[in-house]
């Protein structure tokens, strides 16, 4: 890394009144990448310049998005393994110093006061309304009526906070916390919708490539309410949507983290940001390549 009072003259020279050298100034800034914040920090304090200022912000924002997609791109590519990984990067977008750990421990503790009341005589059913029961009734998580369309409900560390969410992270919650408990809940795209599924652990029963059994489907974002298989097939109806096979099957994680920025970017389409809508665009092309 460059040394801080190299770093420091090169912060200086953004305000060189050439914008040629500004532009290349900056874009050197930018190469130096996420280690050079805190330089950029202390800078934007010691200047009243208010357009100094701004560079500062364009040049600290540039370069937490590089990081962003970067290492969205190496979760989605090493096998997107660690689904709280990913959503937690998502909500860097907005939240760069958020802490994946922090997220964890909050997450562990509400899978923690569900884990005190479950046994393994419980059935799928029982165990699902203990789930409800804590999430729902204890630690009062509920959908978010008055603004669904809130860019809040989409970020995970604002849905542990406020307790709303919206179905896509409610979702995710849910699963996460279950599997934190080693229950197999998994998600399912559905279009339009998302929601969980509880599938059959006797998997080892199957042929390899044989999709898993879903015993049923879980609504979180109706207070984890209970589907059958027919309750789909009538929303598919509805919809007018032709049915397929993939609508009633588990999801992978990367698959939830692509249906999570969709609505990260219809919350912000809708709220009228165009730059951070083209931003989230740009990660969506990590899941959606050429």
């Amino acid at each position: 890394m460059m040394d801080k009072k190299n770093i420091r003259a090169l912060i200086h020279l953004l305000d060189d009144p050439d914008a040629e050298v500004s532009d290349v100034v900056s874009g050197n800034l930018l190469e130096l990448g996420a280690e050079i914040i805190p330089e950029l920090e202390s800078a934007w304090e010691k200047t009243a310049d208010h357009e100094h200022q701004e560079k500062i912000e364009n040049i600290i924002r540039d370069i937490q998005f590089r990081s962003l997609k970067h290492d969205l791109e190496k979760w989605h590519s090493h096998g997107a393994f660690d689904l709280l990984e990913g959503v937690c990067l998502l909500a860097r977008y907005q939240y760069p110093d958020l802490e994946t750990d922090e997220v964890r421990k909050e997450i562990k503790s509400i899978s923690d006061a569900i884990w005190i009341e479950l046994n393994n005589r419980l059935t799928a059913l029982e165990k699902v309304r203990i789930i409800n029961h804590v999430i729902y009734d204890i630690k009062k998580f509920s959908k978010n009526r008055k603004h669904l369309n809130s860019p809040r409900n989409t970020y995970i560390n604002l849905v542990l906070e406020s307790k709303k969410g919206n179905p896509v992270t409610l979702s995710i919650l849910y699963i996460l916390v279950a599997q934190n408990l080693e229950l197999p809940v998994y998600g399912v795209s559905l279009p339009k919708i998302f929601l969980t599924a509880w599938v059959d652990r006797a998997g080892k029963k199957r042929a390899a490539e044989a999709p898993p059994e879903v015993l049923f489907y879980i609504n979180p974002y109706q207070n984890g309410s209970v589907l059958g298989r027919k309750e789909i097939d009538l929303y598919l109806g509805q919809q007018k949507i032709e049915p397929r096979a993939h609508y009633y099957q588990p999801c992978d994680n990367r698959t939830i983290a692509e249906r999570l920025l969709l609505s990260m970017i219809l919350a912000y389409e809708k709220a009228g940001f165009q730059d951070k809508t083209a931003d989230l665009k740009e990660l969506l092309r990590i899941f959606r390549p050429g």
